[in-house]
């Protein structure tokens, strides 16, 4: 049945969401100098990262967000595992110098962005998810406060997303041969964009998506104006708790970043149980250097996704050291658009 043809863009949108997300590198600075007060606890000195979180007095995962967005920045060098202060860092921020332009920084201290940033750094709980808060936006889990399980708010938050999935999505699959796989699983698939892509080049794939039950109408609609919707079915569940189907491939687009590590491997377990050896895993992310000091671009986007989710950005280190864990052979990085690519791994055979 013919629908809507998912084209890709003549031009790479990236600009705009650089912009938009930028303003969370400017809470973040004014955090660490004027509420954390890292430059002037660190000085001269140099140390570790568990010593640097201590110091802090933070979790693991605001630590990485900060650290990874301040080497980014050029405030902070890491050698050797250690961290320490750059120049321009100790000429600029360090309220001993004759140069020192922190009180400037001071001037935003109190807005009310930096403080809820600063709240979510203390308590490494997203946004609206403390106490008498309004609850996570982007994020469900079982005991969860979460717009997510309200239709209304639920599907009107995915549709948020949907210009980025509709812009990516094409070009996605444009860059992965699915031309031996019977069918594609698709994953916390927001709109299902990315299957109604692959199933629109792909005439002989089928694809299940796999999404919370508030979601579900909103994808059929979208998979029938489109003209795939008969070789689309939609699963309602729960990713954590509920069956996942068999798969010759697992799509996990935009998925890993809003949780954090434990969970991370939790889906990873999941997509090797639903898959046959030689089946495929599909990570469509935005990834940090190896080194966790950049881009600056995704270091700024990890300090969205800590306010927003349980998660982070991580880099393709970290993702390739899961798959091998989790009994996958990683392969190479195929770039799409919006800073993004796919990693895609293949699950060993049985030893």
């Amino acid at each position: 049945m013919p629908g809507i043809s998912l084209l890709p863009p003549s031009s790479d949108p990236v600009r705009l969401f650089e912009v938009f997300n930028g303003s969370f590198g400017s809470k973040l600075l004014v955090a660490a100098a004027r509420h954390f007060r890292l430059f002037e606890k660190l000085g001269d000195s140099d140390c570790s990262f568990e010593e640097l979180a201590n110091r802090l007095e933070l979790a693991d995962r605001p630590t990485h967000v900060l650290v990874t967005a301040l080497c980014a920045l050029g405030l902070l060098a890491k050698q050797a595992e250690r961290y320490s202060l750059t120049a321009m860092a100790k000429d600029f921020l360090v309220p001993s110098s004759p140069f020192d332009v922190s009180d400037y920084l001071d001037l935003a201290a109190d807005a009310p962005g930096v403080v809820r940033l600063v709240e979510s750094m203390r308590t490494n709980r997203p946004k609206g998810t403390q106490q008498d808060g309004e609850g996570a936006q982007y994020i469900y889990r079982d005991g969860l406060n979460s717009a997510m399980s309200d239709t209304q708010k639920a599907q009107r938050l995915t549709m948020a997303l949907a210009g980025r999935a509709r812009t990516t999505a094409p070009l996605l699959a444009g860059r992965i041969s699915l031309d031996d796989c019977e069918l594609l699983l698709d994953v916390a698939a927001g709109t299902g964009f990315f299957s109604i892509a692959f199933l629109q080049r792909y005439p002989n794939l089928r694809a299940k998506v796999l999404e919370l039950p508030k979601v579900v109408p909103l994808v059929k609609e979208l998979a029938q104006a489109h003209g795939v919707a008969d070789r689309l079915e939609v699963v309602a569940g729960n990713m954590f708790h509920d069956p996942w189907p068999q798969a010759d491939a697992i799509l996990l687009s935009n998925v890993l970043h809003d949780w954090d590590v434990p969970d991370c491997l939790k889906l990873l377990e999941r997509c090797r149980e639903a898959l046959p050896p030689g089946g495929r895993v599909l990570i469509h992310d935005a990834f940090l250097n190896d080194s966790l000091d950049g881009p600056l671009p995704i270091a700024i986007y990890s300090i969205v996704l800590f306010f927003l989710t349980e998660g982070r950005a991580y880099s393709l280190a970290e993702y390739r050291e899961w798959l091998q864990l989790c009994g996958f052979e990683p392969g190479e990085v195929q770039p799409t658009i919006v800073h993004c690519g796919v990693l895609s791994a293949v699950k060993r055979g049985t030893e």
